[in-house]
């Protein structure tokens, strides 16, 4: 089989494609025939040596596609069937070895890039707003990078709620882009201050929570958006780890909440996994929900997948296919 290794933490560059053994699948695994697999930033966070993981180093972790395979004990799936997944480490090569536990079952009508597509970045915008703060119509949120992958879902899960979505993002284009896909608002952060611009669009009251996966270059702003007792959202860090802050600006900003989710403690069961990604994979299978990808790279484009994605050049998710 053919597989992306990173041989050393850096840049793109660090990504080679090389051969490696097949794996066979053991108790509670399956081996996986990638079709299509996710990029995302999590994978840079691997690949720059920001979450450590043993060299030379196996890299993706989501994608989608066909059971060639399974060890002793496995009843979640079969042989040949079609699956979606959001852990398995390796998913940039042509085959996976996957805890069969962990895959899902993508249906009819939605294709194998699409499922790829969808699953991290789906179940994260759904568990950012069903559960980590479950937004409600009539209340009001900030959206940062609302033209990218995550983003995109939330303005219109937001909308699908009836909540005011404020997305804020780099250009006119992808301004254009998250309105159509539900924001109510958008913000051109290179050419306004969005704390200001979010103050104007809610009468100096703020939001009820700031949806931020950019990270540093937001943090203060984003703190500074919200209403009264209104919760910030950090789940994810774009643009850099945020610095170490005092408890006490979050009383002085008005009794405010602060979290930093992730989506493995949102699908700790298998029922909560299957829940969430079945509830994004069915919306998107009646048309509910739209995914917005780029044109699918070749595995061995991943080095030019990762620049695409780090400089910002993306409207919607990436995905790589072998």
């Amino acid at each position: 089989m053919k597989a992306i290794r990173v041989e050393a933490c850096g840049g793109p560059e660090q990504m080679k494609l090389t051969d490696v053994p097949t794996p066979t699948p053991r108790a509670g695994e399956a081996l996986v025939r990638v079709e299509a697999a996710g990029v995302n930033f999590i994978d840079v966070y691997y690949r720059i040596g920001l979450y450590k993981r043993d060299l030379p180093m196996p890299i993706g972790e989501e994608g989608a596609g066909v059971v060639e395979a399974v060890g002793d004990g496995v009843t979640d799936v079969k042989v040949g069937e079609r699956v979606a997944w959001a852990a398995a480490t390796g998913s940039y090569a042509t085959h996976v070895i996957a805890s069969a536990a962990k895959l899902v079952h993508v249906p009819a009508g939605v294709t194998s890039t699409v499922a790829a597509a969808a699953m991290l970045q789906g179940m994260t915008a759904h568990y950012l707003v069903m559960s980590t703060f479950p937004l409600a119509k009539g209340q009001s949120c900030v959206v940062h990078a609302a033209a990218g992958g995550v983003g995109l879902l939330l303005c219109q899960l937001g909308q699908r709620i009836g909540a005011k979505v404020i997305g804020t993002v780099s250009t006119r284009e992808k301004a254009e882009i998250a309105r159509a896909h539900g924001a109510s608002e958008t913000i051109l952060y290179t050419e306004a201050d969005f704390r200001d611009e979010v103050m104007r669009l809610t009468d100096k009251k703020g939001v009820d929570v700031v949806y931020d996966s950019v990270g540093k270059t937001t943090f203060d702003q984003s703190l500074a958006c919200l209403r009264p007792r209104g919760m910030l959202v950090a789940f994810g860090q774009s643009s850099g780890a945020v610095p170490p802050m005092d408890p006490l600006r979050l009383s002085a900003g008005g009794s405010l909440y602060l979290t930093r989710p992730t989506l493995r403690d949102y699908v700790a069961t298998r029922e909560e996994l299957t829940m969430r990604a079945g509830s994004i994979l069915a919306a998107i299978a009646k048309g509910e929900l739209r995914m917005t990808i780029e044109p699918p790279m070749a595995l061995a484009d991943a080095a030019e997948a990762h620049r695409r994605l780090e400089g910002r050049k993306t409207v919607g998710k990436v995905v790589l296919v072998p």
